[in-house]
């Protein structure tokens, strides 16, 4: 369950019926087709995306109107709020800065959140600065979830966040414990590739599998159009059984 220090976080995905998640290469149906809509009915302050999507995004940007002007002044590892009053927060995980958004600060309206680490060079801080984006730091060298969530209510008092992301995203943020609730858009496809993503993804041993670590209660089942099932189950941990 969310608290005051971090937002209500849903993850919501759409997958085959054997939780894969390659939409684009499922040509008996449209595996978008209520994607969208839903999204919107579950009434998100934010919606957060990993680079690889984002940066579809960032590509479509105007570059900046002049070059960003290096002083040779390092810029600090301090969190950079540019706007907290938007009507809602496009959240783009980018751990070494690779994304470039030149002017874009918006995605229909939505204002730009980029989670970075410290490891990001000052080039980077100095155009996402002159750019007008939002950014906040979340771990040395690799994304602390937990952290980057409670920036996230802080700093801009985001209380309901769509996860939105690939497997990997998806199963750190499941590990880390701040994923409350999954809505699934089950589509009729199989997709059967050995390797291929899925709606959650983590490295590790048999003993590091979430099956037994968080437990996932159906709250509603919604048959769509096309054959499509939307699920909805909240997501609870279960405490390990004791040693010995």
């Amino acid at each position: 369950m969310a608290s005051a220090e971090r937002p209500y976080v849903i993850c919501h995905m759409t997958s085959s019926v054997d939780g894969r998640i390659k939409v684009r290469r499922w040509k008996t149906l449209d595996a978008d087709s209520h994607y969208e809509r839903v999204h919107g009915e579950l009434q998100g302050d934010a919606w957060m995306c990993g680079r690889v999507t984002m940066q579809g995004y960032a590509d479509s940007a105007d570059p900046l109107p002049e070059p960003v002007r290096d002083d040779g002044v390092p810029v600090p590892r301090t969190d950079h709020v540019a706007r907290r009053d938007a009507p809602g927060y496009a959240v783009a995980l980018d751990a070494r800065g690779r994304l470039d958004w030149g002017a874009r600060n918006a995605i229909e309206g939505d204002h730009v959140v980029v989670v970075l680490t410290e490891s990001v060079p000052d080039p980077h801080l100095r155009a996402l600065r002159a750019g007008g984006q939002s950014y906040l730091f979340a771990g040395e060298r690799t994304v602390d979830f937990a952290l980057a969530a409670a920036k996230l209510r802080t700093l801009f008092g985001i209380e309901r966040l769509l996860v939105e992301g690939g497997g990997l995203i998806n199963g750190s943020m499941l590990k880390a414990g701040i994923i409350d609730e999954l809505s699934l858009l089950l589509v009729p496809a199989v997709d059967g590739l050995t390797g291929t993503p899925a709606v959650f993804d983590f490295a590790g041993e048999e003993a590091d599998t979430m099956g037994s670590r968080r437990k996932l209660d159906l709250t509603a089942c919604e048959r769509l159009s096309d054959g499509v099932v939307w699920l909805r189950y909240r997501i609870t941990p279960v405490e390990p059984p004791a040693a010995g």
